[in-house]
C-alpha cells in the first residue's frame, strides 16, 4: 500500500513551515500543547510541518523514509517521507505515515493516544492488526538539554 499523502483540500487553511529548525520547534510545540509527549515523533529531517487550527489536521514532511529506534523501550519505529494525522488533546488519531516494529512483521499506527494522564501510560493501536499496545510516556520525552 502506497503512503498516503495529505491531500490540499484538508491543508486549506493551515499554518506551514519550512526548514528543520523551526519545524523542529514548532512540532514539539504541538506535540507539548496536546499533552502528547515532544519526543513522539522523530523531529530530525523535518523540511515542512503544518497545522489546521479548526480540524487538528497536522503533517510533517521529510526528503525520506527513517527509522528510528526508542531505546528505553526497544522498540523499532518507521516513519514514511510524510506523515499526518488529527490531533487533540492526548490523542493523535488517523495516523499516517507511521509503523512499529513486532517481532517481524511492520505494523501500521492508526491511533496514538493518554487515555489517562495519570497513569503514565501511552498507548499504539492498529486499526489494521487490531493490536494496542501500552508505554511510559517518558519513552517518548525529550530531555531538556536534548530540546536544541
Amino acid at each position: 500500500m502506497a503512503p498516503q499523502v495529505a491531500s490540499e483540500d484538508k491543508k486549506s487553511g493551515a499554518e506551514v513551515y519550512h526548514g528543520s529548525e523551526i519545524c523542529r520547534k514548532k512540532t514539539m510545540e504541538l506535540l507539548e500543547q496536546a499533552g502528547l509527549p515532544n519526543g513522539l515523533i522523530l523531529l530530525d529531517g523535518i523540511q515542512e510541518c503544518g497545522y489546521v487550527r479548526e480540524t487538528g489536521f497536522v503533517w510533517m514532511k521529510r526528503n525520506k523514509k527513517v527509522e528510528h529506534e526508542f531505546k528505553a523501550i526497544g522498540r523499532l519505529v518507521q516513519y514514511d517521507a510524510e506523515i499526518s494525522g488529527y490531533v487533540e488533546q492526548h490523542k493523535m488519531k488517523k495516523v499516517s505515515g507511521v509503523k512499529s516494529k513486532e517481532l517481524l512483521v511492520w505494523i501500521t499506527i492508526s491511533e496514538i493516544f493518554i487515555e489517562d494522564p495519570s497513569n503514565g501510560k501511552i498507548c499504539f493501536k492498529s486499526a489494521v492488526a487490531g493490536i494496542k499496545k501500552s508505554f511510559p510516556v517518558g519513552a517518548f520525552e525529550i530531555e531538556e538539554n536534548d530540546k536544541k
